[in-house]
This record gives structure tokens, sequence and C-alpha cells, in this order.
């Protein structure tokens, strides 16, 4: 009888299979090529994803701006929509150190001491944003400042004392430092920048007497990273491909890239007809992302439309380079690089975010409509709260609109009798919420970030909860 049924099952399976092996068997060579470079290419898109969002703020700044490697760029206000990075802090002022260690070997960055006066929040990262070391009033310093000599791959030198060694993989990464606001008011905005400029950025062979670190101011640039999701992404890519030594978990990437045309040493150069596959296979890619985007990720409060930022695994992934040897999240990291950069080394220290897609009725929010969020007492951060709403299709700043968050450090802030606080979204104020309203365009949807700097330990034991956000009736 068992054999009866595995003969029937056989039988079956060959016969479901026969039409799709005659089809393949009646495809022309170019037919098959065309369909290995599309699907190897929805595939280098996926595992590209973070190193492409790197490159493209590089070459934003190499191309936009007076910046160059090694050097620091800056926001000298807080952050508008000329800046459209992905999911950005419009609440602090930001510094930007894109390193390459190739041709001078390892540089400093070196923090100044930091207190509750003032103080940065600082992430390092590779060129793929694996995170090498958080720096800062909650870092690893934990304010005392340091001067962290960041490694190329393979270096063997002893580092010189009073130097914080931090080995990276790739040759190219970059830190974010946010240098952190009191309130929005021209002398404390001019405060942060300051401080800011306490930081220094040098050569190490240049220790003994470091040159004089090179600040460019990028504030009013139209800085634009948002990921490209057409055929230029295999550029970006390349670019990373030929930069940076091949990583042995990525090693099996090698031939998947020959067949799209990125194999290092060589140009990389699609004719017409592979440019057409490759613009399809990002569109794919895309949507592919954009669905698992949309399913959502996991509540951070019971039954919550406030969720985790990303998928756990891609935050440890990202966290520990990859020390699981059972685990390589490429999707879940995939999926958070097409909405954020930059990554955390502990998250939860210094910083905490919860984003939100969906209002209390399970609707995605529309940027025609008004909302209301109550934001309860007493919030259990060491620093600031802020609420940010971002364009829901490009994941960054909404474009022309005056002001894009609301922040516990914005003096003018209304708060309720009991200390809640009550922060709107729509295309129009409601009347006298003007200081708690943050624009939204009627065109176009959005989504909302909530940061915790600081976040103490009643938020992680769910001690205090914020609801979600609610539709308000039109006045």
């Amino acid at each position: 009888m068992n054999r009866l049924f595995s003969a029937m099952a056989a039988l079956a399976l060959t016969v479901g299979l026969a039409p799709t092996l005659a089809q393949a068997q009646d495809l022309s060579p170019t037919e098959l090529q065309k369909r290995a470079i599309e699907r190897r290419a929805v595939e280098a898109a996926i595992w590209g994803m973070p190193a492409v969002n790197t490159d493209l703020m590089r070459q934003e700044m190499l191309t936009k701006t007076a910046g160059k490697v090694n050097q620091i760029i800056y926001w000298g206000r807080p952050l508008d929509w000329h800046n459209q990075t992905l999911t950005p802090n419009p609440d602090a002022i930001y510094f930007m150190a894109f390193y390459d260690t190739k041709e001078v070997g390892p540089v400093v960055l070196e923090i100044p001491p930091g207190d509750a006066r003032a103080s940065v929040t600082g992430n390092i990262v590779t060129v793929w944003q694996t995170a090498i070391e958080d720096v800062g009033l909650l870092g690893v310093d934990e304010g005392a400042g340091g001067k962290f000599a960041i490694l190329p791959p393979g270096y063997k030198d002893q580092v010189p004392d009073g130097f914080i060694a931090l080995q990276s993989d790739t040759y190219s990464g970059y830190a974010l430092i946010r240098s952190s606001l009191k309130s929005h008011g021209d002398a404390d905005v001019a405060k942060a920048v300051a401080y800011g400029k306490g930081i220094k950025f040098y050569p190490l062979s240049a220790a003994g007497n470091p040159p004089a670190t090179i600040f460019t101011d990028v504030q009013d640039v139209d800085y634009d990273s948002t990921i490209r999701y057409d055929a230029s992404f295999y550029e970006n890519l390349d670019r990373v491909v030929q930069g940076e030594p091949w990583l042995e978990r990525d090693r099996a990437m090698i031939d998947q890239l020959r067949t799209i045309g990125i194999e290092k040493g060589k140009t990389f150069a699609p004719d017409k007809a592979t440019t057409a596959i490759l613009n399809s296979a990002i569109k794919e890619a895309k949507t592919l992302l954009e669905t698992r985007y949309d399913a959502g990720f996991p509540p951070f409060f019971p039954d919550s439309r406030w969720m985790l930022p990303t998928l756990q695994e891609a935050m440890d992934g990202q966290g520990t380079t990859y020390a699981d040897p059972d685990r390589y999240a490429i999707d879940a990291r995939a999926l958070l690089y097409t909405y954020g950069y930059i990554s955390i080394k502990r998250p939860g220290t210094a910083q905490f975010y919860l984003v939100s897609i969906r209002d209390k009725d399970g609707d995605g929010y529309d940027g025609a409509k008004t909302y209301r969020l109550t934001v309860p007492p007493n919030v259990p951060v060491e620093q600031y709260w802020s609420v940010t709403a971002y364009d829901r299709e490009t994941h960054a700043l909404i474009k022309n609109m005056d002001r894009a968050s609301r922040a516990s450090n914005a003096a003018e802030l209304q708060k309720n009798a009991d200390g809640s606080v009550d922060i709107f979204f729509g295309p129009k104020a409601p009347a006298g919420k003007e200081t708690n309203w943050v624009a939204t365009d009627p065109a176009r949807g959005f989504e909302l970030m909530f940061r915790l700097y600081g976040p103490k330990k009643e938020f992680f034991a769910k001690a205090w909860t914020m609801p979600d956000v609610e539709k308000v009736a039109a006045q």
C-alpha cells in the first residue's frame, strides 16, 4: 500500500512538473539569461540595501556640498524638509562624518566630554551600517568623551595609549552625531552647534599634531538620499563592491552580482536591454519590501498601533555584526534601510524609537485629515521626547512644511492640566493649537515616529503607555 501511494505521488509530481519543464525547455538562451538577471538583481537589491543607503548619503555630500570624506558636515539649524534623508530627527543638531581609511589609514573621531548641559548622542557604523560603537553622554564613554580610532580591515599595528580602538571590517562608513537641544531658540541652537564643533576628526598618523577639523554647514542644501528605485541603484551598489573587501559572510554574492554585470575590478556598463531588466527588478524589490513594511512590526504596547521600529532580528544582527553563525537577517535588514539609516550598538540605552503607520481604527494616515495624539504625563526619559511626521511613500520629512515635529524641548508646547500634551497632525491647525500642531500635505499619506532620548526602565517595563492616534472630527 505504501509503495502504491509513493508511486501515485511520484506520478502526480511528475505530471505537475511536466508543463514547467516543457516551458523551461522552450526558453531560448537569451530568455533564460534575462530571467537569471532579473532574479539575481532582485536579490542583489535586497542584499545591498544598507550599503546603497550609505552610498546615497555620501554621494549627496560629494556632489552637492563642499564637504569631503574624513571631514564633517553639519546642519546649522534643526532639520527641515530640505534634508531628505530617511526618517531623521528634526529636534537635534546633526553632524555627519564620512570616513575612508583606505588611503590615510586609521582615523580618529574625538568626542568632547559632555553633561546634562551639553552632550551628543553618536553612532559609528561601517558602510553596511553595522554598529561599531555608540558614543556620547549615554554611549560607551558615558559622557567622559574619548579618542576613538577607527581601524581599517586587517589593521595589525598597535594603537597608541589614550586611544580607543574600533575595528571596522570595511574601509568606509560614517558617524552620525546628534548634538542635544535644550530648545529650538536661537541661543540654544547656537550652543548645540558650538558644542558639536568641539568634535575632532583626523588621521591617527597626525595624532601628534592634529590638523584643524573642517566643518561644512549644509543646512541650505537639498540633500536627498531617499532610495532610488531605478537602475541607478546598481551603480551605487557597484561603487561599494569596487571600493570594499568581500566580507566572508557575503562571498556567496560574488557570482550573483557577476550575473548582473557587477564584478570587482571590472567596469559596470549594462547595455540598454540589461538596464531595462534592472529597472524592472528594482521595482519588484520595492514592491516586495513595501508589502512587508505595510504588514507592520510587533506592537510595543499590548494591542497598540505603536510598533517596534524594525524586526528584532535586524537589530540583533546589525548591533552584533551577525555574531550568531546560524542567522543572517538580510530580508529584515533590507526592510530597515528602506525607511531609516544608522545602527545602534545598544538599543534602548541612549535612544529608542516607536513607529505608527495606522491610527486607532487601523486606517493609514491621510494628510487631508486631522489627528490627535495625547502624550500622557511623566514620559520616562532622561532627556526629551519627540514625535515626527514623515512622508509615507519616501519616509523623509514632508516637503514644503515649516515644521515636521513637536518635542518636549519646545518651550512653547501647551500642556493640559494633568501634564499630558495633545499633538495634532493635519493640513490645518485646530483653533488655538498652533504650537502643538504638525502640518501634513493633504495630497499625501504620512507616518509617525516617537523618539525617547535617555529612556528609563519604566518605559521598557511598560509602566507608562501611550495611546493610539485618533481622528479628530472636522471643525
